[in-house]
């Protein structure tokens, strides 16, 4: 593979590789260059907007460089400030060391565990002495921070941020001065972070790394990014019959997006996929190849199988569930009211939405009031396509 071709894999589906000229002279350079991605354990669980950063060190690592799978546990305790407008209550240690064990055993359902340089940010940065700490603090100063769109906007509102804040770009860039990375992989709202490793390499005399931005994942709404706490997610560990029907859920724009930043398949082949679709295919067919590789990456190809009938069975032939949760509501319960606490909703102004997109249902029949309060009896209450409620008013 020549160094157009090799270029050509660290481009695909990625938003901006900065500077792409030093990352050519790199690879003919170096036979192996040092890639890391680093991931904080705020969470216990990682999901697919995660995966669209660690497929892509897939890709590199099937190009035999080496990947460092870095777990901020340090920096996990400060708080990424990026896309905040206010100041993150800090995690304990504990709490971080907890979620960071899931992080070790999912992320192999990607990378090779042979292959990976697991690393934890608290293994120098714990070592720094005061003196060493306040050298680091002296490399920027207020002013270019405040340049950090997100920091700019908390100051002209008048907003606070902590002094602890300001260290968090530095230790995420001082990693790269450890490790010595010849390339850091991120989000794109994490360019401000991944430029500070570059400034921070200068600084200490060590070789600049490039960095290569990928973009972020729209969650199952395709607006929002996906995200936990928006309930737009789907968990690497979502079960195969949860994780098809989410990914069925997308609409068919969305669809091809998921495939660019999701799927392995080739460039050529998700071209003949929409090329078919314009030509007649149905939608929902096509899906079916994405949730396939999914849910077969994340759990097996029988598994896989199972879902994609089990799905078919429910919806295909309008199938309801035996098994659901049931729930009892006294007479006089709004409708959004009920559709939010029997879990079909995260809200009453989601469950609104979803009545105005004729997506709730009452025993298979849209639901077109918003006012509608449920008369005394046992129904089946569905939300989309995969969640049921079976509700008795009293």
């Amino acid at each position: 593979m020549n160094i157009e071709q090799t270029l050509a894999i660290f481009q695909r589906g990625s938003n901006e590789i900065l500077p792409l000229d030093e990352l050519r002279d790199k690879l003919k350079r170096k036979k192996i260059l040092k890639i890391k991605a680093g991931f904080d354990p705020t969470a216990p669980d990682l999901h697919l907007g995660h995966t669209v950063l660690i497929n892509k060190l897939k890709q590199l690592q099937d190009l035999g460089h080496e990947i460092q799978f870095l777990i901020g546990d340090f920096t996990a305790m400060i708080g990424d400030p990026t896309g905040k407008s206010k100041t993150r209550p800090p995690l304990s240690r504990e709490q971080v060391q907890e979620n960071a064990k899931s992080y070790t055993q999912q992320v192999f359902k990607i990378l090779d565990k042979n292959k990976t340089n697991i690393v934890f940010n608290s293994q120098w940065i714990d070592k720094l002495t005061p003196i060493e700490f306040v050298k680091l603090a002296s490399m920027r100063t207020v002013a270019r921070m405040l340049e950090r769109n997100d920091f700019e906007a908390r100051h002209k509102n008048g907003d606070d941020i902590a002094i602890h804040e300001f260290l968090y770009p530095l230790a995420q860039g001082y990693d790269s001065v450890v490790l010595e990375s010849d390339i850091e992989v991120g989000g794109t709202d994490q360019k401000f972070n991944l430029l500070m490793g570059r400034e921070l390499q200068k600084r200490y005399g060590k070789e600049q790394q490039v960095i290569l931005t990928m973009p972020i994942l729209e969650g199952l709404d395709g607006v929002q990014k996906m995200s936990k706490s928006l309930n737009n997610y789907i968990a690497i560990d979502d079960n195969p019959d949860d994780m098809f029907g989410k990914i069925m859920s997308i609409s068919d724009k969305l669809m091809w997006r998921y495939f660019e930043l999701l799927s392995f398949e080739s460039l050529e082949t998700i071209a003949n996929l929409k090329q078919e679709m314009t030509q007649g295919k149905n939608p929902r067919d096509i899906k079916f190849i994405l949730a396939d590789e999914i849910i077969t990456r994340f759990h097996n190809a029988e598994s896989a199988k199972q879902a994609q009938q089990n799905f078919i069975d429910r919806f295909s032939k309008n199938q309801i569930p035996n098994e659901m949760e049931e729930f009892n509501f006294n007479v006089g319960v709004k409708i959004a009211n009920l559709l939010k606490d029997a879990g079909l909703c995260p809200s009453t102004s989601n469950a609104y939405q979803m009545i105005k997109q004729g997506a709730a249902k009452i025993n298979g029949e849209k639901i077109t009031n918003k006012n509608l309060e449920p008369e005394i009896g046992t129904e089946v209450y569905q939300v989309g396509k995969r969640k049921f409620a079976r509700v008795t008013i009293k």
